[in-house]
């Protein structure tokens, strides 16, 4: 099957953010790196992403990655205020 991998890489950002354990502020965040590793290494490709080829069960978000997981996270899965 083909798919769109940037649609893709931009869910697993998202995705990401939910599951962040630390957060560095300047310096991006740790995220629970339990997602395809394909899109993990597009991601890393991207400068979004620190190295996933570790023993480490995190991987390191760079500040453009969690400020991008962020906003792809609110748009994609935030609830809208009711007025």
């Amino acid at each position: 099957m083909e798919f769109d991998k940037d649609k893709v890489d931009d869910m697993t950002l998202a995705l990401l953010y939910l599951v962040i354990c630390h957060r560095n502020q300047g310096f991006g965040g740790r995220a629970w790196k339990s997602f395809d590793w394909d899109t993990l290494n597009r991601l890393h490709e991207k400068g979004l992403l620190m190295d996933p080829k570790s023993k480490a069960k995190s991987v390191g978000m760079t500040e453009e990655g969690f400020k991008q997981a962020e906003a792809l996270f609110l748009k994609h899965f935030g609830k809208k205020k009711k007025d």
